[in-house]
């Protein structure tokens, strides 16, 4: 009886493991094989694979999920396409939505997608996650989307002077990182004395002769593109630094005199018209003030007055003479014999009398 209980148990294990291991074997699967990681130029397409099986066993509604990984553990991942209900969802970016799509049908075991136009802020972990209670599976994908190098530009450092050290510089702005650079040299085996930085893209040529000259060429690549760039180098023969110095000395020289010369020039100006400024004040200072004339005295003194000129009478002044006086029952009149005329006496004469002095304004009338 006892041994008969535990054959009993032995066989119930290994029944239920067979069981467990063909619902295992025969349960929903992602299928598809490949690389892990996936590198692509930018601008171009990639396809990414998840093809499926199913098992009699996967019963329920089938459910397809596309979402690109959070690299921080503590975010939650991005969905971005999802196929559920025999309908397509598109909750990505719209310019990641236009450009992605299913390449099969997720329904018949073919959950793929493309992307075209790729772009280097593509780059991520994509997840395809397939579900069909109870069965469930996943597989990720890390695709790296570089840019290849743009057109370089090479220049020299430090001249071409013979027997100097010369500098080939070549630089690419913009490519994906690591860039490679390699100078070679059109005609001929490169200078015994050159030395390359494959990182930096710098030529070193020691002791630059006449024989280095010549066509270089510069390429720049990383893992998904190339370019190159040009330049041809000459030798110059070293220039005459004492005669530069001398003649830099002597152009400083001339250009500090030509400065005083012109700081003399506009002193001389000031004074000048300063003299002539103090010149003119002087005479103005000498010329005598004009005499007023008497008419203009006793117009103002008529004014200050109040007195009213009387329309038909000549008013003259009586300051050089005094006149004769003589009296009547109204008022002293006076006359002054050298305004008198002979041609007073005659009635046809155009003579006017002289003036008489009233008393009662004080002034000839």
């Amino acid at each position: 009886m006892g041994s008969a209980g535990v054959g009993r148990q032995v066989g119930m294990v290994v029944l239920f493991t067979v069981a467990v291991y063909i619902n295992h074997a025969v349960a929903l699967q992602v299928t598809s094989s490949g690389p892990q990681t996936t590198k692509k130029a930018q601008g171009d397409a990639v396809t990414l694979s998840c093809t499926y099986s199913e098992s009699p066993s996967d019963t329920g509604q089938l459910d397809v999920e596309w979402s690109m990984v959070s690299p921080d553990m503590t975010q939650k991942d991005k969905l971005v396409l999802s196929y559920s209900g025999g309908k397509e969802y598109k909750l990505g970016s719209p310019d990641l939505m236009n450009r992605l799509k299913f390449v099969g049908d997720p329904s018949r075991g073919d959950a793929s997608i493309s992307i075209t136009s790729l772009r280097v802020s593509e780059t991520a972990t994509y997840q395809c996650k397939v579900k069909k209670p109870p069965g469930i599976d996943s597989r990720k994908i890390t695709l790296i989307v570089l840019a290849p190098p743009s057109v370089p530009r090479c220049w020299v450092e430090n001249g071409e002077v013979i027997g100097s050290s010369v500098s080939l510089r070549c630089k690419s702005a913009e490519g994906s990182i690591p860039l490679n650079y390699k100078w070679t040299r059109d005609s001929g085996s490169m200078p015994t004395t050159a030395t390359q930085y494959a990182q930096t893209g710098e030529l070193l040529i020691s002791n630059h002769s006449q024989s280095y000259t010549g066509g270089y060429t510069c390429e720049v690549s990383n893992e998904v593109g190339k370019e190159q760039c040009k330049y041809t180098l000459n030798a110059y023969n070293p220039t005459n630094r004492a005669g530069v110095i001398a003649g830099a000395v002597i152009g400083a020289l001339l250009l500090l005199l030509l400065l005083l010369l012109l700081i003399w020039l506009l002193i001389c100006c000031c004074q000048k018209r300063r003299y002539e400024k103090e010149t003119a004040n002087e005479i103005k200072e000498d010329a005598a003030a004009p005499e007023s004339r008497p008419g203009s005295r006793h117009s103002s003194f008529r004014s200050v007055t109040g007195y009213r000129t009387h329309h038909g009478i000549v008013y003259n002044s009586v300051r050089n003479a005094q006149p004769n006086r003589t009296e009547s029952a109204r008022s002293s009149i006076y006359t002054d014999p050298r305004q008198l005329s002979p041609q007073a006496n005659s009635p046809d004469s155009a003579y006017k009398p002289p003036l008489n002095y009233d008393s009662r304004y004080g002034y000839p009338v």
